[in-house]
């Protein structure tokens, strides 16, 4: 089996970028199943129907999310209407959506995916440890192939979290950063790891905010209206091969390339929305 998996997709750019680029990305790589991160796909925090809508009428099969994900007030519903999209699994009972599931693939097969969310320097959710050992058997029971997005801040955590599922799990992507980690490769178990797969959203730009507000936001430490940027957009992401037999990696390719302002239909006004410095 062939993953194609997308890094955090920022804003209108982030979003027009995936449309442009997946065909050329489908035809090199022929991947089984398209995977990409929308947690800040409207405005760059958070998502709504229609961002979700567009990213699956791009071609994406699957969408992932993280920390942004409940930012928009109709998010709550969106995760519950659409099955292809995940929020964190460890999030407390009660939380709306879902955090894994298994998805059969028109080729034959299916894929496991788990979403998760690490705790070190964000929001203290539940154990994404204790929730992936908790979960991983009705996943294991219907599929060898699992991928996790592991959305998290410290490389520590991620890559702890890659180590403690070895041979558990098919791979361990991290998303959330937005600035794609080099370290890609096969743990001794058998899982794909890269502890960043980086963005999809406008190259010149702080985490895909437009640059003078970033600035701004951390010199006066003001609630800040943060604006997605224009330009050209730098695609991150990874190809993975798995064994659909023994569940087990066998190769992972970072993927790093710039989508050109031509490519992505004309410049309209960008999307906006109210958060607070440094939150993008």
């Amino acid at each position: 089996m062939r993953i194609l998996f997308l890094g955090d997709v920022v804003g209108k750019a982030g979003r027009r970028a995936v449309a442009a680029a997946l065909p050329a990305l489908r035809a090199q790589h022929e991947p089984s199943v398209i995977i990409a991160n929308a947690e800040n796909s409207a405005g760059g925090i958070g998502l709504t129907r229609r961002t979700v809508r567009e990213l699956l009428h791009a071609g994406v099969d699957i969408l992932t999310s993280g920390n942004h994900v409940f930012a928009q007030k109709e998010a709550e519903q969106v995760v519950d209407e659409v099955p292809e999209l995940l929020r964190p699994a460890n999030y407390p009972p009660g939380a709306p959506g879902r955090g894994w599931a298994v998805y059969p693939l028109p080729g034959g097969g299916a894929i496991g995916v788990m979403n998760l969310i690490g705790r070190t320097f964000m929001a203290d959710l539940d154990c994404p440890f204790r929730a992936a050992d908790a979960l991983l058997p009705a996943i294991q029971a219907q599929t060898r192939v699992i991928l996790v997005d592991m959305h998290a801040e410290a490389t520590s955590e991620k890559q702890a979290l890659a180590y403690y599922l070895d041979g558990r799990v098919s791979v361990v992507l991290g998303t959330h950063t937005h600035v794609q980690t080099a370290d890609e490769r096969i743990l001794p178990g058998g899982t794909a790891v890269l502890s960043d797969v980086g963005m999809v959203g406008p190259r010149q730009s702080v985490l895909g905010m437009r640059i003078d507000v970033a600035i701004r936001a951390f010199l006066t430490k003001m609630p800040t209206r943060l604006v997605a940027a224009r330009g050209e957009v730098l695609l991150c992401g990874v190809a993975i091969e798995v064994d659909d037999t023994t569940g087990r990696a066998v190769r992972i390719t970072r993927i790093q390339e710039v989508v050109g302002e031509s490519e992505l239909g004309g410049a309209e006004a960008p999307d906006a929305v109210e958060a607070l410095p440094g939150d993008a």
